[in-house]
């Protein structure tokens, strides 16, 4: 799912307390959506976390290869997590 459809997919007082959480404004993600800014990967990031995976990085930033953080990711979690 698009950022854009996520954010029109919630009321709008839970698109600010999303950006709250994402630590942005909630302009600044309609900014992100509409294609006006970019997302910082570090915002990419949150907003993957924060929408549960419905919004990815890849989709917010197709210009990094995530695949490497994600690869490496991998590969130093605990057996626990692993198991999880």
């Amino acid at each position: 799912m698009n950022l854009k459809a996520f954010l029109q997919s919630m009321p709008l007082r839970n698109r600010d307390l999303f950006a709250e959480r994402c630590g942005t404004t909630g302009g600044h993600l309609r900014n992100i959506s509409y294609g006006y800014k970019s997302a910082a990967a570090e915002l990419a990031i949150l907003i993957e976390r924060e929408s549960l995976g419905a919004v990815t990085v890849e989709e917010l930033r197709p210009d990094v290869d995530w695949s490497v953080i994600r690869a490496s990711r991998a590969r130093t979690r605990t057996p626990q997590e692993k198991a999880a």
